[in-house]
C-alpha cells in the first residue's frame, strides 16, 4: 500500500511504501539567511517530517543535497556533520544545482526507513 501525506496537485510532502519513507525536497524556512542557517532550518524541517512519518534521522537511508554553489560545501557540511548522529550517516550525494528561487542556497531530498 502507498500512503501519501499532505498531497497537493504537484507533489506529496511524504510518501510511504513498504516501510520506506520518501520526503519531497526540503528547503530552509528563511531564504534571506546564509548557508549555515538555511542548512540548519532545512534539516529541522526534515526532522519534523520524519517524526510525522514515524521515523527519525537515525533511519535515513539516503540523502541528496543540492547546493547553489560548491563555495558553500564546507559550511553546509559543518551543519550536516553536527546534525547526523555518529554511526548513522546515510548514503549521500551532493551536487551543485540551480535553485527554484534565487535566494535559496541548499535543498535536500531524503529517503528513510520507518522505525
Amino acid at each position: 500500500m502507498i500512503e501519501r501525506i499532505e498531497t497537493k496537485q504537484r507533489m506529496s510532502r511524504i510518501v510511504k511504501h513498504n516501510g520506506t519513507i520518501y520526503l519531497c525536497g526540503q528547503v530552509c524556512k528563511d531564504a534571506e539567511q546564509g548557508i549555515t542557517e538555511q542548512t540548519q532550518t532545512m534539516l529541522d524541517k526534515v526532522e519534523d517530517l520524519l517524526e510525522q512519518a514515524g521515523s527519525d534521522k537515525e533511519h535515513i537511508l539516503s540523502a541528496t543535497i543540492y547546493v547553489k554553489t560548491m563555495d558553500d560545501f564546507a559550511a553546509m557540511n559543518a551543519v550536516w556533520d553536527n546534525w547526523v548522529p555518529e554511526g548513522f550517516a546515510p548514503a549521500r550525494a551532493c551536487v551543485e544545482a540551480s535553485m527554484a528561487r534565487d535566494a535559496l542556497l541548499v535543498e535536500i531530498s531524503v529517503v528513510a526507513a520507518e522505525k
